[in-house]
């Protein structure tokens, strides 16, 4: 077997794949005590196999956080390799039972938080319809935290409504899939109070706002700033499909992108009251090169610009 350098300066003549098993369980469920259920062997069995692995590898892979166990910057790049790993031994099993290239082809994404689910799912879906099967693979995080999986290949594509900056991400290059505007939803009990004489029916207004940090709720503190309409800030809600839960009961108004109007008012029963004019949310792809060569990911950037605003 080749040589796999995981640690700086160390050469591993054979990796042993029976801890690094027992690395990869403790490390999806968190802690020791899970692990060892799920794999029906005593807790000090694995914590003894893991301290075996750690100076196998000559680093630390996981620390105590709280109650929980949680991964290194080293113990990110094992497990995302791990990952692969056993991946791809789940591939071989179904080929060896006759069901050859039933994973296919996989793409890894990194989804930002702050992302409205729906649109989302209308950029990623193209590759999921393509003719080349395609397992999909997402991670919902901080951006800041997907540009560091990004860097260590951990992610393929990290999707956001910021571009990553030379601070968060100098290695990395943004591709503006496009920009769309925004209107204002609510649950119809609601929508004939704030539908007359919008916008300025929206002074004092219940509404549920995404969290400060998003680049949306700059624009929208901006927006209400500039026209002198304040709003009542009910809730801010950092998951965007929690929040047009919230509004769906009832809870108060809400903005999302009118790319997705039809779908949002199927799934969660509330109604369009208005655009708000000059207030757009833009969408970017981030990847290691500036050229793109994994299919899936081309696939997406291209069906991406047929329905979004290019600027």
């Amino acid at each position: 077997m080749q040589s796999i350098g995981i640690s700086d300066g160390l050469s591993m003549d054979r990796l042993n794949y029976q801890h690094l098993f027992y690395f990869w369980n403790v490390a999806r469920e968190g802690s020791v005590t899970r692990a060892s259920e799920k794999l029906r062997l005593a807790q000090p069995t694995i914590s003894g196999q893991l301290a075996v692995f750690e100076d196998a590898i000559g680093a630390q892979l996981l620390r105590k956080e709280g109650r929980k166990l949680t991964l290194t910057e080293k113990g990110r790049t094992v497990y995302h390799y791990a990952d692969e790993i056993f991946a791809l031994g789940r591939e071989l099993t179904n080929t060896l039972k006759g069901h050859a290239g039933a994973m296919g082809m996989r793409l890894s994404v990194g989804i930002a938080d702050a992302l409205p689910k729906l649109i989302v799912y209308r950029l990623i879906e193209p590759a999921l319809n393509q003719e080349q099967q395609t397992q999909i693979v997402c991670h919902e995080d901080k951006v800041e935290r997907l540009l560091a999986e990004l860097t260590l290949h951990g992610v393929d594509l990290v999707l956001a409504d910021t571009p990553a900056t030379t601070a968060i991400g100098g290695r990395v290059f943004n591709h503006l899939l496009g920009e769309c505007g925004v209107a204002v939803f609510s649950a119809p009990q609601l929508a004939a109070r704030y539908c007359e004489n919008f916008p300025n029916s929206l002074e004092g207004a219940p509404f549920l706002f995404p969290t400060p940090a998003t680049a949306l709720r700059r624009s929208l503190d901006l927006w209400f700033e500039q026209r002198r309409i304040a709003p009542a800030v009910r809730a801010e809600i950092e998951d965007s499909a929690l929040l047009k839960t919230f509004a769906a009961a009832g809870a108060g108004l809400f903005v999302a992108p009118v790319a997705v109007t039809e779908a949002i008012e199927r799934q969660y029963g509330v109604v369009n009251i208005g655009e708000l004019d000059g207030v757009t949310e833009s969408f970017y792809a981030i990847t290691l090169r500036r050229k793109v060569d994994h299919p899936a990911i081309t696939t997406i950037l291209e069906n991406a610009r047929d329905w979004l605003v290019t600027p």
